[in-house]
């Protein structure tokens, strides 16, 4: 699969062949879809905690007599149905991660690729350096049409366009060892370098 390769100043600079194996593939919505949610399970943090009857700080008196007097035997302030009470079935730190195979997961990554490159929103740049003066990337990437973007570059990203970039909204930089199926999704074009798609390639053959 053929496509241009662009530069920052929205000059050709010549043309790239993208492998079908990562970039040509019928993309699976269901493949995508346990991915995004691996992934927004993994990071959850699991530090919710409530206290039940045996943790609350309450009296162990008995609060009135047994009999006598017409209402319900009650014997324990830390009981769920009285104010200051434990709550009952509440939340205790967990792990929310799902398992999904090694594979599968790849997998999923090439189909978010194949999505992108069949919605026509994957632009392939020459080099992603700068100055690092933000005024000037805004300028550049305004030539390009990029204004919510991913940028993937290889594995070192240049020091001054990460700082240039950081700046603005909607903008994303991320090193190739970096790439996940919820970034790409979450902008509407992906962007990569030449350094990048060389990366991708040997990491899938």
């Amino acid at each position: 699969m053929k496509t241009s390769v662009t530069t920052l100043d929205a000059k050709t600079a010549g043309e790239l062949d993208l492998p079908d194996a990562i970039f040509g593939l019928e993309p699976r919505q269901d493949l995508i879809h346990r991915m995004v949610r691996y992934q927004l399970l993994k990071r959850m943090a699991g530090t919710h905690h409530a206290q039940d009857r045996s943790e609350v700080t309450v009296t162990g008196k008995k609060m009135y007599k047994q009999k006598g007097t017409g209402g319900a035997r009650h014997g324990d302030r830390s009981v769920p149905q009285w104010r200051g009470g434990g709550k009952a079935f509440g939340p205790k730190p967990r792990s929310h991660a799902i398992e999904l195979p090694k594979k599968v997961r790849a997998l999923a990554l090439r189909h978010m690729l194949s999505a992108k490159a069949k919605a026509g929103e994957i632009v392939v740049l020459d080099k992603a350096a700068s100055a690092g003066k933000t005024g000037e990337l805004k300028t550049q990437f305004a030539k390009l049409n990029l204004v919510n973007a991913l940028i993937i570059d290889g594995s070192e990203i240049d020091v001054g366009f990460a700082r240039a970039a950081r700046n603005i909204p909607n903008i994303d930089v991320l090193p190739v060892q970096g790439i996940n199926v919820y970034d790409i999704l979450r902008r509407k074009k992906l962007v990569l370098t030449k350094a990048a798609v060389e990366a991708l390639e040997a990491r899938f053959k």
